[in-house]
């Protein structure tokens, strides 16, 4: 007979969840968790689907799990070995868009609150799931605005995020934290004119050359224990009309910092400014700010959940920040401590994404045994 869990990731990866559509998801989980005695608010804002599912009250211990119904789109469906929206399972391997990022996550999270409430409806505390459908779009609509109007109403001390975190083995890495996330538009300035006559023309390209390099070997922080130094990369350049006659009046150059606690927006903005004043360069900079680091220093939250994992998956995690970013970003900002476990995640987002059942069933147990230690 399937295990359960299985059951339900299957019937979340057959919606066609592509961010920002729930596609249903959401309405299937209320349905079956309400049923069961949880209670459920269900806001839309925007084109995005985002709820809050709870059991128990404010007073007491309390942990929040955070997870999204909505994946990528598929790509080629002709390039996968099984349809990527089945949920077919085949020599103890589930295959299909979502299982490891992260319907298989969620999955796991439902059950092992259920089976806790189930076993223990007059529980110490609170327990709670926070689902959106906006995590791989822009982050808009989802948890960024969904989590201040829930704070309002509900007390979480704890949260743990489903992102999948391992690497080789289940469980073998945590994450305490993630690196802020910076964007930064730099418009180099210059003069335009005819490509005969550069005499009468300043070449941005030219005068930004220097810079772009002193850019790339800039030390903006040590890092600390937990956190690597902070890194910088430009991932788009731009300049010109299109004419091969036309010297460019200005370039633009499209960056990213990856930040750790050791700086800030304020920081980073200085010592970037620096090195474009060192080489006379005329510019312009516009700031995107799509997420500030967090890092969780809850001891005994960290201890409960090491001790999950290795009772039940037998393997000692790494606790690290690394990756890229992750919803948690919006939910630590407001005094709850957050750390990420969830499946393998060497097939996320890629062709024939996919996650041995055997590492679901491990999910959910090491969910269930860390609601049972927090919430004691």
């Amino acid at each position: 007979m399937e295990a359960e869990v299985i059951t339900l990731a299957r019937q979340l990866i057959q919606k066609p969840s592509f961010t920002p559509d729930d596609a249903g998801c959401i309405p299937l989980i209320m349905n079956r968790m309400e049923g069961q005695g949880f209670q459920g608010a269900h806001h839309q804002l925007g084109p995005v689907d985002n709820v809050l599912i709870w059991h128990g009250e404010s007073e007491g211990p309390s942990l929040l799990f955070l997870g999204h119904t909505d994946v990528v789109p598929t790509g080629d469906v002709a390039d996968w070995t099984h349809d990527p929206l089945s949920g077919h399972v085949e020599n103890g391997i589930m295959h299909g868009r979502g299982v490891a990022d992260m319907k298989g996550s969620v999955a796991a999270m439902i059950l092992a609150m259920e089976k806790f409430v189930g076993e223990n409806p007059n529980h110490k505390g609170k327990i709670g799931l926070m689902l959106t459908s906006d995590e791989e779009g822009e982050a808009k609509d989802g948890v960024k605005r969904f989590m201040p109007m829930m704070v309002k109403d509900h007390h979480f001390d704890c949260c743990l995020v489903g992102e999948p975190s391992s690497s080789e083995k289940l469980g073998d890495t945590v994450r305490v934290g993630r690196r802020g996330s910076l964007h930064v538009f730099i418009k180099i300035l210059g003069k335009q004119g005819h490509v005969a006559y550069p005499q009468n023309a300043e070449n941005p390209v030219f005068k930004a050359a220097k810079a772009i390099d002193a850019l790339n070997h800039v030390v903006w922080d040590e890092g600390n224990d937990d956190f690597p130094p902070t890194s910088f990369q430009i991932s788009n350049v731009s300049a010109g009309t299109g004419a091969a006659n036309v010297i460019p009046g200005s370039m633009l150059l499209q960056a990213n910092f990856r930040y750790s606690p050791e700086s800030t927006q304020a920081s980073l903005s200085e010592q970037l400014e620096q090195v474009l004043l060192q080489f006379g360069l005329e510019y312009e900079l516009t700031w995107q700010l799509s997420g500030e680091p967090f890092h969780c220093k809850d001891e005994h939250f960290k201890t409960q959940l090491r001790e999950s994992i290795e009772q039940i998956a037998g393997v000692k995690p790494e606790f690290n920040t690394g990756g890229g970013t992750s919803d948690g970003r919006f939910v630590a900002p407001h005094g709850i401590a957050t750390m990420e476990l969830g499946p393998i995640n060497k097939t996320i987002h890629r062709v024939n994404e996919s996650q041995p059942v055997r590492n679901l069933l491990l999910l959910e147990c090491i969910y269930l045994d860390l609601i049972k230690r927090m919430l004691k």
